[in-house]
């Protein structure tokens, strides 16, 4: 490993004069410090921000939640806020990793997770990503659990976060503290797809950082699922959040994004479209889940996602809406 230097910040504008070039945050480290001991990460200083007074969970008159990034993934789950309000988002945090790691973890570190491909994570091999232009071997190679919407020929890696799939879905929106000042955006703005800059994972600017996620009133029920090859294995194959307001046999509000399947959140935004005003049925749940996978471009080995994301969808909303099996 590099020989790095470490220094705590006191404040978010402390920790902005003390990030430059070869600075990173350090929040829990979960991530980042695997990436060091790979090489893949080698900053020459490590900012500590962990420390830093963002460590609440703030509940509004109006429902909505605002979550301090300096919360831990374990405080998060936990919260009877959240657990009551929100159930998505503490199943996605409890689907997310073991118990050892969501103690450290925090909920900015979470949401800036790289990806887990190999080839990312394998210095010895190109990696687009990792080195701009090297190229994506993942393409032709092993890719059977990466991309197959919004993927591109300079890469095909998926974003690893349970939670982030989760915010998605409730419309989160965080909260920045940049040099130009705070600002806040969509979650949906937060993650970009690869293009042909696959190395930015987000639209965050030099020296930006994460002091909280707002998240709206849900008022509807909820659930986070995961497949993944094994239950003991970390990161998912494909997963869902999803949200579901049906009453009279019709839907009159959803909620849908999907985990595993691309290089950010996937908010399944064709499908709820769909089923605004729909019958809430299997048939209409079907029709919903193909309009958004009609853009999928799955490659040689990982075809296998399309209908096992149409499935999870299906039975998820079913389950949600209370629709039996015919």
């Amino acid at each position: 490993m590099r020989p790095f230097a470490y220094e705590r910040a006191t404040s978010a504008e402390d920790a902005l004069e003390r990030h430059d070039g070869g600075a990173v945050y350090l929040g829990g480290g979960t991530n980042l410090v695997d990436l060091m001991r790979l090489g893949v990460e080698e900053p020459a200083r490590l900012v500590d921000v962990a420390h830093l007074p963002y460590d609440e969970i703030e509940l509004r008159p109006d429902g909505s939640v605002v979550i301090g990034a300096a919360v831990s993934n374990s405080v998060l789950a936990a919260d009877p806020t959240v657990r009551e309000g929100h159930p998505m988002l503490a199943q996605a945090v409890l689907a997310g990793a073991s118990g050892q790691i969501r103690n450290l973890a925090t909920v900015g570190g979470n949401l800036l997770q790289r990806t887990r491909c190999s080839y990312f994570q394998d210095t010895a091999k190109p990696c687009n990503k990792r080195n701009p232009g090297s190229g994506c071997p993942a393409r032709e190679g092993e890719h059977h659990n990466l991309a197959i919407l919004g993927h591109s020929q300079a890469c095909v890696a998926t974003h690893p976060s349970d939670m982030a799939v989760a915010l998605a879905a409730l419309g989160a929106s965080v909260r920045i503290q940049g040099r130009e000042g705070l600002r806040t955006i969509p979650i949906d703005e937060l993650h970009r797809l690869p293009g042909d800059e696959p190395e930015r994972d987000t639209t965050l600017e030099p020296g930006d950082l994460i002091t909280a996620v707002e998240v709206p009133a849900l008022g509807m029920p909820s659930r986070y699922r995961k497949v993944r090859e094994r239950s003991s294995f970390a990161f998912a194959l494909v997963s869902i959040a999803a949200a579901l307001d049906a009453r009279d046999g019709t839907v009159r509000d959803v909620r849908l994004a999907l985990g595993g399947v691309a290089h950010k959140p996937w908010r399944a935004w064709r499908a709820e479209d769909a089923l605004r005003g729909a019958e809430a049925s299997r048939e209409s749940f079907t029709r919903a889940a193909e309009a958004e996978l009609d853009a999928a471009e799955p490659l040689r080995d990982n075809a296998y996602k399309v209908p096992l994301a149409r499935n999870l969808i299906v039975q998820s909303l079913m389950e949600l809406g209370g629709v039996e099996e015919p």
